[in-house]
């Protein structure tokens, strides 16, 4: 954590920074190893240029700071205070330039912080943190394996629920249940079961429909565990489907094992996103693969990198995303195969390892 921290007080020092103020709980977490959710409470670390690091927290969480911070300077506030003019005393006097995690906070907070601050300006700090978390250290990796541990085992454990007349939401449930059964935090994200035709739709919301022979099914979950996430898309058949769900099939199953294929430090992330794009095209299936092939996953179920077309950006040692190609056909159904990878020196290692296989359950 103090690591971390250094290479911020290196940037402020490059950019001529006074401060720079966290208010993300992740980003608190990743800084100085200390989680919660203070809900509409005021968290923030404080990082005054070649000062000691300043970590203000409610009192209900004083006691767990102080066991789990890398911080020894840690500043409350009751419920009946006006945090923020705690946290102005905690400035530095004189501040001219306060940098600040704008896409964490809304304009209430902002003016707030404006208020006690007086800084002539205020300069956007995401860049660094995004860079610093895009590379996974070791330990961030162990993590995330367990995390795809955990949810591969609930998958496997839904799977065996799956016969024509049970529900989507009643699988969501079991699924749900499992995961923390088994020790995972919680889910990712909404865990999602579709069935039929609503495996058309990218986003759909699970409910009552039930599970039928001839159809399609598609689970797309992921879990917390030790803080970081996983994520992971599989699509079954239900007892004998169609010839053309078995040809989407193989084209999604192709996009994703070819833009995989392709993954290495120094390939343009939008490449990735063009291979699985024209392997699908190339089916016959073009319109309908209508989202990006990935996005970067860590602390954040969607985080930096966006896997899409016009990304130019370059894969990194150390960076992790998903692929996750798609076909979704109106009144068909539709596919999507979802792997969670790391890039690696040599280039890159597949974390998930649920068969991909055309398989057949529940008939």
């Amino acid at each position: 954590m103090t690591e971390r921290i250094t290479r911020l007080q290196q940037y402020m020092d490059r950019q001529q920074l006074d401060a720079m103020l966290i208010t993300s709980p992740k980003h608190v977490y990743y800084l100085t190893g200390f989680a919660t959710h203070p809900h509409e409470r005021l968290l923030a670390l404080l990082l005054p240029r070649g000062e000691q690091a300043r970590l203000l927290v409610p009192a209900l969480d004083y006691e767990a700071a102080q066991a789990a911070s890398s911080v020894a300077s840690i500043h409350t506030h009751q419920d009946t205070d006006n945090a923020y003019e705690i946290l102005g005393q905690l400035l530095p006097p004189g501040i001219t330039t306060l940098g600040v995690e704008k896409d964490d906070l809304n304009v209430n907070r902002f003016e707030a912080i404006q208020a006690v601050a007086a800084a002539a300006s205020f300069v956007d700090i995401g860049l660094p943190l995004r860079e610093m978390r895009a590379a996974k250290t070791s330990a961030e990796v162990a993590s995330m394996k367990h995390a795809v541990r955990l949810v591969e085992e609930v998958l496997q454990a839904g799977l065996s629920l799956v016969k024509p007349g049970v529900t989507e939401i009643e699988l969501v449930a079991e699924l749900e249940y499992q995961m923390k059964k088994l020790g995972a935090e919680g889910p990712s994200f909404d865990t999602m079961v579709l069935t039929g035709p609503k495996t058309a739709l990218p986003h759909g919301s699970p409910d009552r429909r039930s599970v039928a022979e001839g159809e399609l099914i598609l689970f797309d979950l992921g879990v917390y565990a030790e803080g970081y996430a996983s994520d992971i898309t599989r699509t079954f058949a239900v007892g004998e489907v169609s010839e053309e769900l078995k040809r989407i099939y193989d084209a999604v199953l192709q996009s994703n094992l070819r833009a995989i294929e392709a993954i290495r430090p120094g390939v343009s992330l939008g490449s990735l996103d063009r291979i699985a794009r024209e392997t699908i095209a190339t089916a016959g299936y073009g319109p309908y693969f209508n989202h990006r092939l990935g996005h970067g996953l860590g602390m954040d179920v969607h985080e930096y990198p966006s896997i899409h077309g016009m990304n130019e950006d370059l894969a990194i040692e150390g960076m992790t995303f998903t692929v996750e190609p798609g076909i979704y056909v109106p009144g068909v159904g539709g596919v999507r195969i979802e792997d969670d990878v790391l890039v690696t020196a040599g280039g890159v290692e597949v974390l998930t390892s649920f068969p991909k296989a055309f398989t057949t359950i529940g008939g």
